[in-house]
């Protein structure tokens, strides 16, 4: 089902390497950057609408415990679908932290605290695409995850149709349109597909072991059977670099292999869009940024990237470019 072209660099939660993810900000840096597609993570607000956030607890990002103290729930954690549009909109977004410790995941990228960042709205963000697109000529795509519709579906909503509605109405329906539809939960993918008839590009997430919420086996998925199901319906995969790469070699002198997942997916006609390229976070069998990207490109062969810094990988590709010419 997929047309293999040159790889694509997707700005994972947008420029989330050097600014707070998920802001406009972080995905106005990743349109300047150059990359071809900008991730959103949607989960939905009290009132229904989706919102740009990569969970559904916002106290890993936000001030959410400064300001609202009371609304906790009862494991301690604050959920965005107890809150409207107006009171995430009055949150201060962060850089990611642990919400038991406060320490910064990233601890040398942007200081947590410093800054005015805010949450935005799935179409609010759409829309400030757009405008980028037409201000400088560019057409970049988006590549929006529906995040955890069963446990949506357990608090008494819908995300998808709501979703994929709001996508409709911007303009993305289509398998030519600039869009990919990504998700985890495979019932929820074939759901997309079928039950809402969703023409456009979609991807199949997969993860590690079994995902008891969403009942979803990504070992089968990855199977030879799993993979042959999964090319009836969408366009390609979206695994993580662990299954993408492996070790080889000994201890003294590592090195990194292919696993295999991109040739078996490739051999079924599937995209394979792994994640995530973190500059500040590169695995310790590799010297610098080009050698695990030479690892992705030239021995996994993926067709495109997630990235925390989607401009190293764009400098990347294009230095590739430049040598073939």
């Amino acid at each position: 089902m997929a047309d293999v072209k040159e790889p694509i660099v997707i700005a994972h939660r947008g420029a989330s390497g050097y600014v707070p993810e998920h802001t406009l900000i972080a995905k106005g840096i990743a349109h300047a950057m150059g990359a071809d597609y900008i991730e959103q993570d949607v989960v939905l607000s009290k009132d229904g609408v989706p919102v740009v956030l990569h969970d559904v607890q916002l106290d890993t990002v936000t001030d959410v415990a400064k300001v609202f103290s009371h609304r906790k729930r009862n494991d301690g954690r604050y959920y965005v679908i107890d809150f409207t549009v107006q009171e995430l909109k009055s949150l201060n977004v962060y850089e990611r932290f642990d919400h038991v410790t406060g320490r910064p995941i990233f601890p040398n990228r942007y200081p947590g605290g410093e800054g005015d960042f805010r949450i935005s709205t799935l179409a609010e963000e759409i829309r400030f695409i757009q405008h980028l697109n037409r201000t400088t000529g560019r057409d970049v795509g988006i590549y929006p995850e529906i995040k955890r519709p069963a446990w949506h579906r357990e608090q008494g909503v819908e995300l998808t149709p709501v979703v994929l509605g709001v996508l409709a109405e911007y303009g993305y329906a289509e398998r030519h349109d600039k869009c990919y539809v990504q998700c985890f939960d495979f019932a929820e993918v074939s759901n997309i597909r079928n039950r809402y008839g969703y023409k456009g590009r979609l991807i199949q997430l997969i993860d590690q072991g079994h995902d008891e919420e969403s009942e979803t086996n990504y070992d089968w998925l990855k199977s030879q059977e799993g993979l042959g199901e999964i090319a009836k319906m969408v366009e390609g995969i979206g695994p993580s670099l662990d299954d993408v790469l492996q070790a080889s070699g000994d201890s003294r002198e590592p090195k990194i292999a292919a696993s295999g997942l991109t040739e078996a997916a490739h051999s079924f006609g599937l995209l394979v869009h792994p994640w995530t390229f973190r500059a500040d976070a590169l695995p310790s069998c590799v010297s610098s940024s080009d050698a695990f990207l030479d690892a992705c490109f030239q021995i996994a062969k993926v067709d495109g990237l997630f990235a925390d810094q989607p401009d190293t990988v764009v400098r990347y590709l294009r230095s590739q470019t430049e040598k073939d010419l």
